[in-house]
C-alpha cells in the first residue's frame, strides 16, 4: 500500500533514544531543552517563548487556558479545522463560531473571518491548509485592528512562511505537531509559541499542573525544573512547591525529544522531497480533464506541502478513493466540516466549504515517496478519472 502519510525514522534516531537510555534519565531534562532552543531558532525567535508539550492538542489546551476563555467567549475558527481546536474552545466553557473557507484553497480569507466576528469574540484561530500558508498576514492585521487574539494552528505549516517569517508566529500563539504523521515525528509531540513574554513564562507551568516551586528555583528559566535541578538552585526543602492553576499535565519527555532533535535537522531535506513529489503531481495531473489540482503559492509564500489535493468537477471522489484503495493507494480527506458536528451545535450554513469538502481528494505525499510511487499514482488517478467520467457520461 502506497500510504497517504508515512514518518521517516532511522538509525539517527535510534542512536539518540539509546544515548536517553544510557544517560539513565528519560524524563522531561537536557534534550527536551535541546529541542525547545533548537525549535525556537527554526522560527526565528526567543527561546523563551517556546513549551514542548505531548502533542499539538494539548499544546491548543493551554493555549485556550492562557487566554483564560470562559462562558460567553467565542472563538472564530474555519470549519475546515482538526477537531482538537474545537474541543480546547468548547471545554472552557466558550462556543466555536466556525467561518466558510475558499473553495480551492481551503483556508480562510479576511473576509470570511470578518463575517462571524462579534463583540463577544475573543480570539480566532486560522489552520494553514496543507502547508500553504493563506490570508495569515491579512487576518493577522485584522485581530489587531479589532482587538482579537490570533491563534495559529501551524500543525500542517512546520516549514511555511510568508516573506521569511514562520507561519505560526504572525499572531499571538501558534502550535505545531510532531505525531506520527506529521513531517518532524517524535511519535507524539507538540510545541506551543506565545508572543507576549508574561503569557509566555505562565505556559511551561499550565503545562504542568500548574506547580511552581517554592524555592528560589521559581526564578529559574522557562520550564518546571526537576527536584534535582531545584536542589541546585536552593540550600533547602527543594521539594516543595504552589498550585497557580488547575491544570492538566502536557509534558513530553526526553526519549521523544531526542527524536525531535534528529529529525528538526532533516527538515529541510524532507521539504525538498515533497516540493518534487508535488511538482510531479502537478506535472501529471495539472492537463487532466475535471480534476483540478492545488493552487500556486502567491509570490512570498513557501509551504511545507503537507498535503497535496485534487478536486473533481463531477460527483465522483467517494468513487476514486475506493478505486485508487483497491489498487493500493491510499487517500483520504481531511478535515470533517466542524459546522456538522452534533456537538458544537452549530446552524452555521457554509457552502463553499461544504462544496469542497464533497470533491476534494488528498494524495500521497511524503519524503519515503519513490518516482515509482509518484508515477503509479499519477498512472492510476488519470486513469480511474477518465474511466469514472466516462462511465458517468454514458449513464
Amino acid at each position: 500500500m502506497i500510504n497517504v502519510v508515512q514518518p521517516s525514522l532511522g538509525e539517527r534516531e535510534l542512536a539518540a533514544v539509546r544515548e536517553v537510555f544510557e544517560s539513565n534519565w528519560v524524563g522531561r531534562g537536557p534534550r527536551t531543552g535541546e529541542f525547545e532552543e533548537a525549535f525556537a531558532r527554526h522560527l526565528g525567535v526567543g527561546r523563551e517563548h517556546v513549551t514542548s508539550t505531548n502533542s499539538c492538542s494539548s499544546a491548543t489546551f493551554v493555549a485556550m487556558e492562557l487566554l483564560g476563555l470562559r462562558p460567553g467567549d467565542e472563538v472564530v475558527l474555519p470549519t475546515v479545522s482538526f477537531v482538537a481546536a474545537g474541543n480546547a474552545i468548547a471545554a472552557r466553557g466558550a462556543r466555536p463560531v466556525f467561518c466558510d473557507v475558499d473553495e480551492h484553497t481551503l483556508n480562510p480569507g479576511v473576509a470570511d473571518v470578518e463575517a462571524v466576528l462579534t463583540e463577544r469574540t475573543r480570539a480566532v484561530v486560522v489552520l494553514h491548509y496543507g502547508g500553504h500558508p493563506g490570508a495569515v498576514t491579512e487576518i493577522a492585521e485584522l485581530c489587531r485592528a479589532r482587538g482579537v487574539h490570533l491563534i495559529e494552528d501551524a500543525a500542517l505549516a512546520i516549514a511555511s512562511t510568508v516573506d521569511g517569517q514562520a507561519c505560526g508566529t504572525f499572531g499571538d500563539m501558534g502550535m505545531w505537531s510532531f505525531d506520527h504523521a506529521k513531517m518532524v515525528v517524535t511519535v507524539d509531540g507538540g510545541m506551543l509559541y506565545v508572543r507576549d513574554p508574561e503569557l509566555a513564562a505562565r505556559a511551561p507551568k499550565v503545562a504542568y499542573l500548574g506547580l511552581e516551586p517554592r524555592s528560589a528555583a521559581r526564578s529559574a528559566p522557562t520550564s518546571f525544573q526537576s527536584g534535582y535541578d531545584q536542589a541546585l538552585r536552593s540550600k533547602t526543602r527543594w521539594w516543595d512547591y504552589d498550585v497557580v492553576s488547575f491544570s492538566g499535565r502536557s509534558t513530553t519527555n526526553d526519549v521523544l525529544s531526542a527524536i525531535g532533535v534528529v529529525q528538526l535537522s532533516r527538515l529541510e531535506e524532507f521539504v525538498a522531497r515533497r516540493r518534487e513529489v508535488a511538482r510531479a503531481y502537478d506535472a501529471g495531473l495539472a492537463g487532466v480533464a475535471g480534476v483540478r489540482v492545488p493552487p500556486p503559492l502567491p509570490a512570498g509564500h513557501t509551504s511545507s506541502y503537507f498535503m497535496y489535493w485534487l478536486q473533481f468537477e463531477d460527483d465522483i471522489r467517494d468513487e476514486i478513493a475506493r478505486d485508487l484503495f483497491e489498487r493500493g493507494i491510499y487517500t483520504t480527506f481531511r478535515y470533517p466540516l466542524m459546522h456538522q458536528v452534533a456537538a458544537y451545535g452549530s446552524d452555521a450554513v457554509l457552502p463553499r466549504a461544504e462544496a469542497a469538502a464533497a470533491r476534494t481528494l488528498l494524495l500521497p505525499i511524503h519524503q519515503s515517496l519513490s518516482d515509482a510511487d509518484v508515477d503509479r499514482v499519477v498512472t492510476e488517478v488519470r486513469a480511474r478519472v477518465a474511466a469514472r467520467r466516462s462511465r458517468g457520461r454514458a449513464a
